[in-house]
């Protein structure tokens, strides 16, 4: 039987251990790195990493093997947070329990380590790594489909169509359009990414992104119904921030219950395109119901 915390316990000290070397690569630290590594070392769960991981190890690859692409994902999945948490944005003065970056260095710092980690996580992807490294065609598609996901037609878009919608009802399919982007497109490319960059092949890839877009989504009306009945001290930042701005969720749309059913049917859906894996995807498998099941 298949055991899900002592796998990601594992999985996140492999990440934790390599973004570690990254950081002793850049010499001596300063003000700026120091607000780099505060974000990094928040207690994230390290989500997208790990599902990047799990991908590889879905079609036989050797999971250590994509820990760049793992740790260029956490890195520009932290350079997102602290941006979305700027005065300019959603001004949040709490992420994972503690002073979020500008609130513990200054706006100026915040955005300048967001910038920088942003431009870290694509040296990490570009630079000579370790033994065994993927061909270059799937490299540079594993790289691309990052770039996209990161881009101005994933994750930023996704984030600028956020803001454009305070205050202003969503219906439920631009609502899941929006969320598809901010959050399932980094996810999507996670899987993707660890897919090629393990050796998969494209049918194997496809499945996989189908699977990542399911779990993305499930994964962001789960965060919506935390922000309404999420416990505070559990998830280390405030509850109830999304009625305050008037934001269009899955809850304010459908009901908390029937928002709840939403993230389990996606859950089923997205573990229904990896049936015909065999037991070496168990691992997406219980990150998949992990994903519905999260209290933070």
């Amino acid at each position: 039987m298949f055991e899900l915390p002592p796998y990601l316990d594992l999985r996140r000290r492999q990440v934790d251990a390599a973004l570690a070397r990254i950081f002793e690569g850049l010499g001596d630290p300063g003000r700026l790195i120091d607000a780099m590594r505060y974000s990094l070392a928040a207690g994230g769960k390290r989500i997208r990493p790990v599902l990047c991981m799990a991908a590889c190890e879905a079609i036989g690859g050797k999971p250590e093997a994509v820990l760049e692409p793992a740790c260029a994902l956490e890195l520009i999945h932290t350079y997102s947070l602290i941006h979305d948490d700027l005065p300019a944005m959603d001004d949040d003065a709490l992420r994972r329990g503690q002073p979020t970056c500008h609130v513990a260095f200054d706006e100026a710092t915040a955005i300048l380590a967001g910038d920088a980690l942003l431009t870290l996580a694509f040296q990490v992807l570009a630079q000579p790594g370790a033994d065994n490294q993927p061909a270059p065609e799937k490299r540079t598609a594993a790289i691309a489909r990052i770039a996209r996901a990161a881009g101005c037609r994933g994750m930023i878009e996704g984030q600028m169509r956020d803001i454009a919608a305070e205050g202003r009802p969503l219906a439920l399919d631009r609502l899941a359009e929006l969320h598809g982007l901010k959050t399932g497109a980094l996810i999507t490319a996670a899987v993707g990414s660890g897919a090629l960059w393990g050796g998969g092949d494209e049918d194997q890839v496809r499945v996989l992104e189908d699977y990542g877009a399911k779990i993305g989504l499930a994964f962001q009306v789960t965060d919506d119904n935390l922000n309404v009945e999420g416990d505070p001290a559990e998830l280390g930042k405030a509850v109830g921030t999304d009625a305050a701005r008037s934001k269009t969720t899955y809850p304010a749309l459908l009901g908390l219950e029937r928002s709840k059913t939403l993230a389990r049917d996606l859950v089923a859906e997205g573990l229904q395109t990896i049936a015909g894996f065999d037991t070496k995807a168990d691992p997406l498998r219980a990150i998949a119901r992990y994903i519905v099941s999260r209290r933070r």
